[in-house]
């Protein structure tokens, strides 16, 4: 399909082109209030001022449901379902298209635009949800593998049930922060040498600290306690995708893990992009997954076989003076199970998802180095030291940032892309000890 036109100007090669139009929360110093925005080229179009200034008026699905956009959070918005979603977008699309068949509510009107169009670089953006409950999956298999050959050897990398069933721990929503929030890095307790006889840990601020590149997913539609969602219905409870950062420490978890998994070595801080991309916008670029060779058991089995997407993801890594280098070029692809799949087992017991919960994907790996979304698959467990220009790396260092990029496709004039998220570690704390 050709691009989608338009009468404003959006910069080539922008993320935020037409044909995306994710949502997301802003404010600026002249209107510190948060409230719902969508991101066009290099700017933000205030929905609040575009509903106030009857931006919706050719809408009239979204007329009685116009204070959503004055939330400051995509909570209300996002509970109105996938249908609403849906129009609101491409009643936008056509605000903006080229040829549009509303030319007054905003083509023609300088007023509007003039305050309702904010250029990027002079909003805030904010958590996009107000974020009740945070599920980290591990369904990035060839990561999930390269870590178990590391803690049980290759007989043993992926458990038994790991190809049955998409495996997932309940993180912590508390530390869920935007894309530019400082990570500090964390005290715990850990073996200062794990391969000594005695196991005699210490309490001190962490070695070992490592990004994840991961997709986090976000719940819009509530399922009540005790009613498992269907497989075939699951994608219509999910309102859009971000890049997510599972910021980890690796020699608490190595410590920590058994036997029920991650716990404090995870709690400390997550990062989000803060534009969420609808389920709609990235339709165009399904494509299929990891082949599962085990039988899927009825309630996990979706219809067709382009259940993930195509998004294209890098890591940059910038020290603290100012070397910088892309570490890992991996894609949304590389995954076992996907997001509806995650979905329908969580809710399979009848767990109660609600509106704004977060759904993390696991480290999102490819099968070569170049492709793998952490530091401790990359650089073997710590035992093969990365170049940053003329430093080198095996896990994070204090002023270290790292930021994520996602897009997709490839024509410049219609990308369909998550921006960035970035965090830079800050030193931990003296706690006098």
């Amino acid at each position: 399909m050709p691009p989608l036109r338009s009468w404003f100007s959006i910069p080539r090669g922008s993320h935020f082109s037409l044909a995306n139009i994710p949502f997301g929360i802003v404010s600026t110093s002249s209107n510190k209030s948060q409230r719902v925005a969508v991101a066009i080229g290099d700017h933000a179009l205030d929905l609040e001022a575009f509903a106030a200034n009857n931006g919706f008026s050719a809408l009239s699905t979204i007329q009685p449901h116009q204070a959503v956009f004055s939330e400051p959070s995509l909570n209300a918005f996002a509970a109105l379902g996938r249908p609403i979603h849906s129009v609101v977008r491409k009643y936008i699309q056509s605000v903006f298209a080229e040829n549009t068949d509303f030319p007054n509510v905003l083509k023609n009107n300088s007023a509007l635009q003039t305050q309702a169009l904010l250029p990027l670089k002079e909003v805030q953006c904010h958590l996009p949800f107000k974020i009740g409950d945070y599920t980290d999956f591990f369904v990035g298999m060839n990561h999930a593998y390269n870590c178990g050959v590391m803690f049980r050897g290759p007989a043993n990398a992926l458990n038994p049930n790991y190809k049955h069933l998409p495996v997932g721990y309940h993180g912590r929503a508390s530390s869920v922060v935007p894309s530019g929030t400082p990570i500090r890095r964390p005290h715990g307790q850990f073996l200062p040498n794990p391969s000594s006889e005695e196991k005699a840990p210490v309490y001190a601020p962490i070695n070992r600290l490592d990004y994840e590149l991961e997709l986090g997913a976000f719940v819009c539609k509530p399922n009540k306690m005790g009613e498992p969602v269907p497989i075939g219905e699951a994608e219509d409870n999910l309102f859009g995708l971000v890049m997510l950062n599972d910021w980890s420490a690796r020699d608490v978890q190595s410590w920590e893990y058994i036997p029920l998994g991650p716990f404090n070595a995870k709690n400390f801080g997550t990062s989000i992009s803060t534009w969420v991309v609808l389920m709609d916008a990235l339709e165009p670029f399904k494509v299929k997954g990891i082949e599962n060779d085990k039988e899927v058991l009825p309630y996990l089995k979706q219809k067709g076989d382009k259940t993930v997407y195509d998004i294209q993801l890098k890591v940059d890594l910038k020290t603290n003076p100012g070397n910088l280098s892309t570490v890992a070029n991996s894609n949304g692809r590389h995954l076992l199970w996907s997001f509806p799949q995650c979905l329908a087992h969580h809710t399979s017991t009848g767990c109660n998802l609600q509106t704004g919960d977060l759904l993390g994907s696991g480290t999102i790996s490819g099968t070569s180095p170049e492709e793998h979304g952490c530091l401790l698959e990359r650089t073997e467990g710590g035992k093969k030291s990365i170049k940053i220009g003329n430093e080198e790396r095996v896990f994070l260092k204090d002023g270290d940032e790292v930021t994520f990029t996602g897009v997709c496709g490839a024509d410049e004039e219609a990308l369909v892309g998550f921006g960035t998220v970035t965090g830079r570690i800050e030193p931990a704390l003296n706690l006098g000890h």
